[in-house]
């Protein structure tokens, strides 16, 4: 199958609002995303308007890439966070360089295995290093198995750094892809 691999459009919200909740129904959701479908479906759609506002084509600051099927149906997707040194990042820790931070990570159950999240990952990196960024990085899990053997797959490394999530101290952990 054949994909179209760009950014999103700032008036594709809708499209993006449905691709999040579909996101948020996956049975690993609980480990991979920090909102419920509850949450994300409750938004108005002034949300997913400026949401994707700010992630879309020529945006500087963010850019959310898309897979497109031959139908025009969005199968997967990531966004990447410009996260500048001096500033704080979303678990309030110093950021330090100039980096980028993968998030919403996602491709339909019926494309995995197809290379599609290897694509989606190239262009981020693309993407990023046009940015000028100096590194990437993702934060994954301790108990997201699978998602962490993908990392690994396309050169992200562990850095050493665990974030502690809420009060029932569930663990992330960071990995990492230094520009060459």
């Amino acid at each position: 199958m054949s994909y179209v691999i760009r950014s999103v459009r700032a008036g594709e919200w809708a499209a993006a609002k449905e691709l999040r909740l579909a996101a948020l129904r996956d049975p690993v959701a609980h480990l991979a995303f920090l909102e419920t479908y509850e949450e994300a479906a409750a938004r108005p759609d002034s949300f997913w308007q400026e949401r994707t506002a700010g992630v879309a084509e020529g945006a500087e600051k963010a850019q959310q890439i898309i897979a497109e099927g031959p139908d025009g149906r969005w199968v997967g997707t990531l966004t990447v966070l410009v996260e500048e040194p001096g500033t704080t990042d979303w678990a309030g820790s110093p950021v330090e360089r100039k980096q980028g931070h993968v998030v919403g990570v996602f491709v339909r159950p019926e494309e995995r295995g197809s290379g599609l999240t290897e694509v989606l990952f190239d262009a981020a990196l693309e993407w990023s290093w046009a940015q000028g960024l100096e590194r990437v990085r993702l934060i994954v899990h301790e108990e997201n198995g699978r998602a962490q053997r993908f990392y690994r797959r396309v050169g992200f490394l562990p850095s050493g750094v665990t974030v502690l999530l809420g009060d029932a101290g569930e663990r992330e952990l960071e990995f990492v892809l230094e520009r060459e």
